[in-house]
């Protein structure tokens, strides 16, 4: 499966960059917590190539997540786990160490991929102290890897005043319809990669007429082509989906031609946000 890797050292800052080797297609699996659901969607998806699991502990499936690739036959290295820190526990040093702890625990493996920080923490005199455990916890290994999710302009440049380690992924909605290129290429520009999560503003474009209008006789369809239109755009996408065809269908995106319709594509950006939006807070 293709690849994107963040750097390993921001020569403009002189700083160290929480490199990464990531697939540039995961699955997300929010909103999934009826019992067993996660655990299903997760053995479906790494059965039919997937090397990459974003979930959270607001998510509350962590321990699904963590079953499914113990169980899976692939070998631990060959699949990427992304967890986050709650935004309610990212207030101090201390509450995250303790909850990646739990996070791993919960997972039930000995270290996590990739650690973010769910959104900034609210009280700003907490992102500095978050930051720095999100580094120790790195440098001991418990983490392979450390980013942030839902950080906007200003929080990325107020990082860079205080990070010892930059990060390597900032997670936040991109698709189509809210294409935030200034922000994505800050986050390059820092040496990190974006995520993209919500790639069909969660099902709210799943079925637009616009889109579906331009893929048509092209041979795939306009989910997928929302899909690929991040991989094409330099980001890594999670597409969320429980069921097996879905997955399957969000998969092969990853083939998908768009040079036909880029530019038609790269028209919709209508700064559509479908849920919260913390890269706007303070």
């Amino acid at each position: 499966m293709a690849e994107l890797r963040a750097v390993n050292h921001d020569a403009k800052t002189n700083k160290e960059i929480s490199g990464i080797d990531m697939p540039v297609i995961g699955l997300g699996v929010w909103m999934m917590n009826q019992p067993g659901e996660c655990l299903q969607a997760v053995t479906d998806a790494i059965s039919i190539g997937y090397r990459l699991i974003d979930t959270a502990r607001a998510y509350g499936n962590e321990k699904e997540v963590g079953q499914a690739v113990r169980d899976s036959s692939v070998p631990r290295d060959e699949i990427t786990v992304v967890t986050k820190l709650r935004r309610v526990h990212a207030v101090g040093y201390e509450s995250t160490i303790e909850n990646c702890r739990l996070s791993l625990e919960l997972l039930g493996l000995e270290y996590i991929d990739l650690y973010l920080v769910h959104a900034p923490p609210e009280d700003p005199t907490a992102r500095e102290p978050v930051w720095r455990a999100m580094e120790d916890l790195l440098s001991e290994g418990m983490v392979r890897s450390i980013g942030v999710s839902n950080y906007g302009l200003h929080h990325l440049e107020h990082l860079k005043r205080y990070a010892r380690v930059l990060p390597s992924v900032n997670q936040v909605e991109l698709n189509p319809w809210i294409q935030r290129r200034e922000l994505h290429q800050a986050t390059r520009d820092i040496g990190a990669l974006t995520m993209a999560y919500s790639p069909l503003a969660r099902g709210q474009k799943a079925q637009d007429r616009q889109l579906e209008s331009m893929c048509e006789g092209l041979g795939f369809t306009a989910p997928q082509a929302a899909i690929k239109w991040c991989i094409d755009n330099g980001a890594i996408v999670i597409p969320k989906s429980s069921h097996p065809g879905r997955q399957l269908e969000n998969f092969q995106s990853m083939d998908v031609d768009l040079s036909r319709i880029i530019d038609e594509m790269n028209k919709l950006d209508s700064n559509h946000v479908s849920g919260w939006d913390p890269t706007v807070e303070p």
